[in-house]
C-alpha cells in the first residue's frame, strides 16, 4: 500500500538505545491531525506491540524500503500538541544537558496528557413567549408537575443553566428531551475554563515610575522598537521597584501584539505576584504551576495556545507555555537555585529562556537584588546589558542592620536561640503593634560541624568545602571523598562545644511562643504548605495582620511585601554559610540580603538582626552593608583560586544502581574512559573523585559521583557525549543509571 506522507517519530521510551527517530506511514484518515508535535500510537518492534510516541518531522519521501514501513495506528485525540519550535528547543536541551530526546520532549510539554474538557450547558428558550404560555397552561391541566416547573422557570428567564435546572427544579434529562423534541428549547454548550486564580480585585492605574525606573524602561523599549534583541539584567536593591519596571515593559510588548512569560522561583511567590499583575492587566493573565490540578493546567495551556491570554506567570515549567507569538521572557529573582531542574535533563531556566528567546525573536529580562555570579560576570563581559536600581520605591529608607556575634552571647551565658538584641527588639515591635519575621537560614543545610565557642568549621583539606557529619561518626567531603573522624574537642581552641549545627522552624516557633506568650505566631515551611493553597492562606493571614510573628525558611523572605514588618530576625546565618558546596557563600549573601529587604518597605522604619558565629565573614558583612560589588570581588577571588564556576565550568557525572558492586564497577568504567579521553585529546580538564554521593544510598539505590572541571564548556559537552557513548556501547551495565549535571547548584 502506498502513502502520501511519512512521519519521523520518537518512541515514548526513555532508553538511550532507542534515542532516535523511526519512520512511519501516515494513513489518509490522519492526514490532517498528524502534525509535528502530535502524540501518536504506533506498532513497535518485532511483535508490533503498541507504544506511544511523538511526531517530530514530516516528509513525502520514505527513507527506507516502503515494505518495511508500518502505518501509524492512531493520533491521540485531544492530547496537547508540542509547538514545532519547542521540539527544536527539546533537541537543544538534550544535546546541551544530556538525557534522551524523549525526556527532553516531555520537559517542554507544560501539560503531559489530555484532560476532559469542562463544558457549561444552557437551556435556551426558542418558542415565542405567547406559545410558551399556552404550553404551560396545557401541562398544568394535565398535572405534569416536572414539565410545569421547567416551563415556569423559562417564563421567568429565557436562559437557564442546565445543571442548576436539573438540581434546583428536581427534573431529569427526559423532561429536557421532551422540551427539545417539541422545539420549545435548544441546548447550547460552551467550553468553560477552570480558573486557577479565583476572584480578583478590579484593575488599577499604573504606578508612576521614578527617574531610574523610567530610564531603564526607555532604554529597553528603544532596543525593542529598533528590532534589537538582548538579554538584560536589572540589578535593583530590595524594594527598588523591579516589578513596576517589568510591568511597564510588558504593557508595551503586549500592546505590540506579543505575549509574555513571567517566571518566578517558587510557588510561594505566586499569590502576591498574580495579585499585582492582575491589578495591572486584568484577566489577560494566567498562572501555571505544579500545585494546580491537571484540568487547570490543561485549560490554561489551551488558552495560551489559542491566544486568549497575554501573560503567563509561574515557576520553571511555565517557560514552556505554548505561546505562538512570544515577545518577552522575564526571569525574576534569577539567582535562585530552584531555576535549575532537578531531574534529567538538568537544564538551567535562564539558559533555556535565552535559547527560546533566540528561536522566537524575543528578548529576556533577568532581575535580582543579588544577581548570580554567572549573570553578573556575563554583564562585565558584555554578553548581557546591565541596568541598576539604587533607590527604594516609595522613598523608603534601607533597614538598619545589626550583626550579633553568637560566640559573645555564649560567653555572656545566653544559650537561647534569641540573642539579647533580637529579644529586646521583638518586645519593642510587639508593643508598637508592628510585625516581625523570623528567618531560619536552612538553605542547603547538610550537617556541618562547628565550634560554638570560637566558630571554627571543619573543612576538606583539598576542596575548601565544609565536611558533612554522618551517622558513623565520620566527616566526609562530597566532592572528592576525603574523610576524617569526628573530633571530640575543637582543634583550634580546645572547646568541647563542637558538634553538628542545626535548628528547625518548629523548634523556633515553640521557643517564640514561650518567650513571647502574647504574640500571635504563624509558621511557614514545607510541612505547613503541603496542601493546595497553603502558601496563600498563610501569607494572606499575615498580610491581614492576623499574626504578629511569621516564622519560616527561605520561602518567607523572597519577594513578599508586608508594610507593617519592621523587624527581621535571622536566627542562624551560618546554616547556609557552610552548606557543603562551593556556592555556600553566595547563597548566604543572597538569602541575608533578601531577608533584610523584607523590613521597612513602607512608612514603618525597618531593622534587621543577623545572628552568626562568623560576624567577620565577607558574605555576612557585605550583605549587612548592602554592598554587592564588594561581595562579587571577594567571591570571584575564591572561585578563581579554586576553579569553581563562573571562573571555570563543572560537569557532574552520577552513577546509580540497586547493586553496590555494579555501581562501583560502573563508576570505575566511567573514570577509566574519562582519563583515556582526556589523555588522547591532550585536555587540561581536572577530575575530582570518584566518591560516594552526599546521599550515598537512597531507597536502596547506591550512588557514586565524579566531578570534572574545565574553563571551556564545550569541552565538557564533548566529554559528556563521549561518556554517553562509552557507557551505552559497553552493554555490561544494565540496571545502572548514568546522569549528567553541568555546573550543579548543589552537591549530590
Amino acid at each position: 500500500m502506498s502513502y502520501q506522507r511519512y512521519a519521523d517519530i520518537i518512541i515514548d521510551i526513555s532508553h538511550g538505545n532507542l534515542d532516535k527517530t523511526y519512520q512511519y506511514a501516515v494513513p489518509d484518515e490522519y492526514a490532517s491531525s498528524a502534525v509535528i508535535g502530535a502524540p501518536v500510537v504506533v506498532p513497535f518492534g518485532k511483535g508490533s506491540r503498541t507504544v506511544n510516541g511523538y511526531i517530530v518531522g514530516l516528509s513525502n519521501e520514505p527513507k527506507i524500503d516502503i515494505e518495511k514501513i508500518k502505518p501509524i495506528s492512531s493520533v491521540v485525540e485531544g492530547a496537547p500538541v508540542i509547538e514545532s519550535h519547542l521540539i527544536f528547543l527539546a533537541y537543544w536541551i538534550k544535546e546541551t544537558y544530556g538525557g534522551t530526546i524523549n525526556e527532553a520532549l516531555k520537559t517542554v510539554m507544560p501539560v503531559k496528557k489530555a484532560v476532559k474538557i469542562k463544558k457549561q450547558r444552557q437551556i435556551v428558550l426558542i418558542k415565542p413567549y405567547a406559545e410558551l404560555l399556552d404550553i404551560y397552561e396545557e401541562q398544568l391541566k394535565k398535572n405534569n408537575a416536572a414539565r410545569v416547573r421547567i416551563l415556569k422557570a423559562l417564563i421567568d428567564k429565557s436562559i437557564i443553566d442546565y445543571d442548576k435546572a436539573i438540581k434546583n427544579l428536581n427534573i431529569n434529562s427526559k423532561v429536557i428531551a421532551w422540551l427539545s423534541d417539541n422545539e420549545i428549547i435548544k441546548i447550547d454548550s460552551k467550553q468553560i475554563y477552570r480558573n486557577p486564580i479565583g476572584n480578583q480585585s478590579t484593575m488599577k492605574s499604573p504606578v508612576e515610575l521614578n527617574s531610574e525606573q523610567q530610564m531603564i524602561v526607555d532604554n529597553i523599549l528603544k532596543d525593542y522598537y529598533d528590532g534589537k534583541r538582548y538579554t538584560y539584567l536589572i540589578h535593583g536593591i530590595t524594594g527598588s521597584g523591579k516589578t513596576e519596571v517589568y510591568m511597564e515593559v510588558i504593557s508595551k510588548v503586549v500592546a505590540s501584539g506579543k505575549q509574555v512569560i513571567v517566571l518566578i522561583p517558587e510557588i510561594a511567590l505566586t499569590y502576591q505576584t498574580v495579585n499585582r499583575f492582575y491589578d495591572r492587566f486584568g484577566n489577560r493573565i494566567s498562572v501555571l504551576n505544579s500545585r494546580m490540578s491537571d484540568g487547570e493546567r490543561y485549560d490554561q495551556s489551551l488558552r495560551a495556545k489559542k491566544g486568549e491570554i497575554d501573560i503567563m506567570i509561574g515557576p520553571r515549567s511555565a517557560l514552556f507555555t505554548p505561546f505562538k507569538n512570544l515577545g518577552l521572557i522575564i526571569v525574576d529573582e534569577e539567582h535562585e537555585g530552584s531555576y535549575k531542574n532537578e531531574t534529567t535533563p538538568k537544564y538551567h531556566t535562564v539558559e533555556v529562556s535565552i535559547k527560546r528567546a533566540k528561536l522566537t525573536n524575543s528578548f529576556v529580562i533577568l532581575g535580582s537584588a543579588t544577581p548570580s555570579l554567572e549573570s553578573y560576570s556575563r554583564c562585565i563581559k558584555g554578553e548581557y546589558k546591565l541596568h541598576t536600581l539604587t533607590k527604594r520605591a516609595k522613598d523608603a529608607n534601607p533597614p538598619k542592620v545589626w550583626i550579633v556575634d553568637l560566640r559573645e552571647e555564649l560567653r555572656q551565658k545566653n544559650r537561647s536561640i534569641f540573642s539579647r538584641k533580637l529579644k529586646m527588639l521583638i518586645d519593642e515591635k510587639l508593643s508598637k503593634n508592628e510585625q516581625i519575621m523570623l528567618f531560619i537560614n536552612r538553605r542547603g543545610y547538610s550537617g556541618f560541624v562547628s565550634c560554638r565557642s570560637c566558630g571554627h568549621v571543619m573543612k576538606c583539606l583539598h576542596c575548601d568545602i565544609s565536611l558533612t557529619s554522618h551517622v558513623n561518626n565520620n566527616l566526609l567531603c562530597h566532592y572528592c571523598g576525603y574523610e576524617e573522624r569526628m573530633p571530640t574537642t575543637c582543634p583550634v581552641c580546645g572547646s568541647k562545644y563542637i558538634a553538628a549545627f542545626g535548628t528547625g522552624t518548629q523548634k523556633v516557633e515553640e521557643i517564640a511562643k514561650r518567650e513571647f506568650p502574647g504574640a500571635r505566631i504563624l509558621r511557614m515551611d514545607t510541612d505547613t504548605t503541603k496542601k493546595k493553597g497553603g502558601h496563600q492562606r498563610i501569607l494572606s493571614a499575615f498580610a491581614n495582620h492576623e499574626a504578629d510573628i511569621l516564622v519560616g525558611t527561605q520561602m518567607i523572605v523572597k519577594g513578599h511585601d508586608f508594610p507593617l514588618v519592621s523587624l527581621v530576625g535571622i536566627i542562624a546565618a551560618d546554616l547556609s554559610l557552610y552548606a557543603g558546596d562551593f556556592r555556600a557563600g553566595e547563597r548566604t549573601f543572597q538569602l541575608l540580603s533578601q531577608a533584610a529587604g523584607r523590613a521597612g518597605r513602607d512608612a514603618v522604619p525597618g531593622e534587621v538582626v543577623i545572628q552568626t558565629y562568623h560576624p567577620e565573614h565577607y558574605s555576612i558583612v557585605t550583605a549587612a552593608n548592602g554592598n554587592y560589588d564588594e561581595f562579587y570581588e571577594q567571591e570571584m577571588l575564591y572561585r578563581s583560586l579554586m576553579q569553581y564556576p563562573p571562573a571555570a565550568n563543572i560537569l557532574l557525572v552520577l552513577i546509580s544502581s540497586k547493586e553496590e558492586e555494579k555501581t562501583e564497577n560502573a563508576i570505575k568504567h566511567v573514570a577509566d574512559a574519562l582519563n583515556e579521553y582526556i589523555s588522547e585529546n591532550k585536555l587540561s580538564s581536572q577530575i575530582i573523585g570518584p566518591a560516594p554521593a552526599e546521599l550515598a544510598k537512597v531507597k536502596d539505590i547506591y550512588r557514586r559521583v565524579i566531578y570534572i572541571k574545565d574553563k571551556n564548556y564545550d569541552i565538557l559537552v564533548g566529554i559528556k557525549n563521549h561518556l554517553e557513548g562509552s557507557f551505552g556501547y559497553s552493554g555490561q551495565f544494565a540496571g545502572c543509571n548514568l546522569q549528567f549535571d553541568f555546573n550543579p547548584m548543589s552537591t549530590y
